[in-house]
């Protein structure tokens, strides 16, 4: 269950604290739950097409051709919240505009739903505490970076969730552990892989491959998982 803590940054009272367990099991049911109701059956790697139809279902407004080069010229996602309606999601032009970036976009994409499926209610309950920050055009809205987008650091709460959320999202937790323990047990192996290795850039890459997802993307996640580490780190929750 999630707990809650003085939200440091200002922007609320409270904000939410979640494990990394809880983001994961959460993020394989909204995804597992919304593949299921469409096809019957759940496949990954999930389509790009079906990564917009999960935004368009909790927001009011996608914008997959957007201009966010206002917000600087490393912005490739915004999330709106406004008080009692949905959220509204753009997504940089850039992104959908080239195909050699679709696994750039489909980060994105499941980034901003993190923050819609995540953060959504906190406008809802309270609206951002105003007389404990300067005054901002830009307040009621998540501004989220490329360098940011998988990996940002825990004191930025609301991106480490969304980047957290973004992976388990695109790369379940129960479909990662089947493939790394296969991997594993195919070759004889145990525990965590060193990332550097011919055996741990062979695991990115079947992520890759199983996930449709950047190397970048494979490797934060089966860092964060415990999959993948330097040599000798060890047991894994995968070992487990």
């Amino acid at each position: 269950m999630v707990i809650y803590v003085p939200d440091r940054t200002g922007r609320f009272s409270q904000r939410p604290h979640y494990r990394a367990e809880e983001l994961d099991l959460e993020c394989e049911e909204i995804i597992c739950r919304f593949l299921h109701q469409a096809y019957g059956e759940v496949k990954f790697p999930v389509s790009t097409e079906d990564l917009t139809r999960l935004i368009e279902r909790d927001t009011d407004d996608l914008d997959l051709y957007a201009d966010l080069t206002g917000y600087g010229s490393d912005v490739e996602g915004v999330t709106e919240f406004r008080h009692g309606e949905k959220p509204r999601v753009k997504i940089s032009a850039v992104l959908a505009n080239d195909d050699r970036r679709e696994n750039r976009l489909r980060t994105t994409l499941t980034h901003e739903y993190a923050h819609v499926h995540l953060h959504t209610y906190l406008w809802e309950a309270e609206l951002p505490q105003q007389h404990l920050l300067p005054p901002e055009r830009d307040a009621s809205k998540k501004i989220c970076k490329r360098q940011t987008m998988l990996n940002a650091p825990q004191t930025d709460w609301m991106e480490w969730q969304a980047g957290y959320a973004c992976g388990a999202l695109l790369m379940p937790v129960a479909r990662v552990r089947h493939l790394v323990r296969k991997y594993q047990e195919d070759r004889g192996l145990f525990g965590a892989l060193d990332h550097a290795s011919e055996h741990g850039r062979e695991l990115i890459q079947s992520v890759q491959l199983q996930f449709q997802v950047s190397a970048d993307a494979a490797k934060v996640r089966l860092l964060k998982l415990g999959a993948l580490g330097t040599a000798g780190a060890g047991s894994s929750l995968f070992s487990r």
